[in-house]
């Protein structure tokens, strides 16, 4: 667009022109006073053209000003974005289930907690008169903790279970990392195999294979190291007791757990090899030991498996092996368990063992998780919610159980068991279980004797975060 001030300068030059060619624009020539008044009006036109000039380059220095002006702001605008983009923020929070808190230099917290309800019947032969058959329910674990990491690679985990109007310490640990390795001091799980070691909250049937439950593992209170290199896994500690069982009586039993893992992936397919060996000095205060379980349900205190008392309980040594596979939509996974009670001079020395067999499939396109020589919960792929159907999952498994040897008759226990598993969304699952248990030489007797069957049938719904 020409500039309005140009066309008047455009204007006055031209008059001007016309003014000092007098002889081409007119025809006749002109008076002394009529030039004088040319030259006049030429004066003043002259005076207009250069005041015109003036404010043109007012103008101009003053838009060269306005654009050097904004430049610079555009400069300090853009030096300062920069410099934000490069800033992190000094607290960032995530969702994983619940609010994790990570600050700056190494800091943050997270809640934690899990919500298991389970109910379910107990069915045995008629003869057997006993409370803790047909329909039962229960808080199975009401769990509350926190979890974290400090500077310089230390970290922290407490949790609680509020269940039965009691509040029982489950983790209580301080842990330091180092590259691949981890020193965990406090109450912790000693490394006792693949299936005690993965949560409960990601386990294929409601309760875990019959020898965990009857060999007793449990978390304690110790000092373990663990190793990390590729597909290797390494670990050890040194371990007293469960926090529970600690006081002022005297109680000095002691022991360590070894455990290793080989952890290779062909392709897609994730392997496992693990195995373990555990040693526990009993102490002075432990006498007797006895070895007993549920019918692949925890919401019965009966146990139509069970030892009795064995005196002169000393110390148990264990071994365990394990295996597993994950290949797309397919898993399975065997373990077994050999336990010898030790007992004093002169005395027998009982040996029991415990095992399982179990393969599942995800009828949606979902995996089994996997991490660190443990099995983990599945990420479901199509969620509801969000369209999907979630995450659905079928399981069978063989699990015996035998604790019969050296005079002692504890039962043995041959289970048939089958679950169904819905994920509908990540943190949130439906189970569904059935287990057949074929008993011989059982602790509580029918009329037919002690070679019976038993049935059970439980179902969970359950939050974890």
């Amino acid at each position: 667009m020409t500039n309005p001030m140009l066309k008047t300068i455009g204007l006055l030059a031209g008059t001007a022109a016309i003014a000092l060619c007098p002889a081409a624009a007119m025809a006749a020539p002109i008076s002394d006073e009529q030039a004088a008044a040319l030259l006049s009006r030429l004066n003043q036109l002259e005076r207009e053209v250069a005041d015109l000039k003036a404010q043109l380059g007012n103008v101009q220095e003053t838009q060269q000003a306005s654009t050097s002006a904004i430049a610079a702001t555009d400069a300090k605008l853009a030096a300062t974005e920069e410099k934000l983009a490069q800033q992190k923020p000094p607290v960032k929070i995530a969702f994983k289930g619940a609010p994790e808190i990570k600050g700056e230099d190494g800091w943050s917290f997270k809640p934690r907690g899990r919500m298991l309800y389970d109910f379910g019947t107990v069915n045995a032969p008629d003869s057997i008169n006993d409370a803790g058959l047909g329909f039962a329910n229960e808080a199975r674990r009401i769990r509350l903790g926190v979890s974290g990491s400090m500077p310089g690679g230390f970290g922290y985990k407490m949790e609680a279970d509020f269940t039965s109007g009691t509040v029982e310490m489950t983790d209580a640990f301080l842990s330091y990392d180092h590259g691949p390795l981890t020193i965990t001091a406090g109450q912790h799980n000693n490394f006792q195999g693949l299936e005690e070691l993965s949560s409960s909250n990601d386990t294929s049937f409601i309760e875990r294979a019959g020898y965990t439950d009857a060999f007793g593992f449990e978390r304690r209170v110790g000092l373990s190291a663990q190793y990390g290199a590729g597909i290797l896994l390494l670990q050890g500690g040194v371990f007293t007791d469960n926090i529970t069982d600690l006081g002022d009586d005297v109680n000095n039993s002691i022991g360590f757990d070894l455990r290793a893992v080989a952890m290779p992936k062909f392709g897609d397919t994730q392997t496992h090899f693990g195995a373990s060996y555990h040693y526990a000095d009993l102490g002075d205060t432990v006498i007797a030991q006895r070895y007993r379980q549920r019918p692949a349900v925890h919401f019965t205190d009966t146990r139509f498996l069970n030892t009795g008392n064995i005196d002169n309980a000393k110390s148990e040594s264990s071994i365990g092996l394990e295996a597993a596979i994950i290949s797309g939509r397919f898993h399975a996974a065997a373990e077994g368990h050999w336990l010898t009670l030790n007992r004093n001079a002169n005395f027998a020395d009982p040996s029991f063992f415990g095992g399982s067999v179990e393969a599942g499939l995800f009828l949606t396109d979902d995996t089994r998780g996997y991490k660190e020589g443990v099995f983990k919960g599945v990420k479901v792929s199509n969620p509801v919610g969000s369209g999907g159907m979630g995450a659905w999952q079928v399981n069978v498994r063989y699990d015996r159980l035998d604790l019969t040897d050296a005079g002692f008759v504890g039962g043995t226990q041959d289970a048939y068991q089958a679950s169904l598993i819905w994920t509908p969304i990540d943190y949130v699952r439906f189970m569904l279980s059935y287990a057949k248990l074929d008993y011989r030489d059982a602790a509580i007797a029918a009329a037919n004797g002690n070679d019976y069957s038993v049935d059970s049938l439980a179902g969970r719904f359950q939050i974890s975060f």
